[in-house]
């Protein structure tokens, strides 16, 4: 996903996709170890989504706090 594509939603979507990612992490990273991962790339990729919505979400939450002052 593109961060592009992310500044386009809202706030609260984002804090809901970050959630679905962790949690996709957490069963990437269980699958690793017991040894079924079968594309180890799926691993780095939802990572590096992850890092593009919190960066996004930090960019709301930057605008806002300018805003109010």
């Amino acid at each position: 996903m593109e961060a592009k594509e992310l500044r386009d939603l809202s706030a609260d979507d984002l804090a809901r996709k970050q959630g679905e990612l962790r949690e996709q992490i957490g069963h990437l990273m269980l699958k690793r170890a017991s040894g079924r991962l079968e594309n180890p790339m799926q691993l780095r990729k939802t990572k590096r989504d992850l890092a593009r919505v919190e960066t996004v979400l930090r960019e709301k939450q930057i605008q806002v706090e300018k805003g109010a002052a």
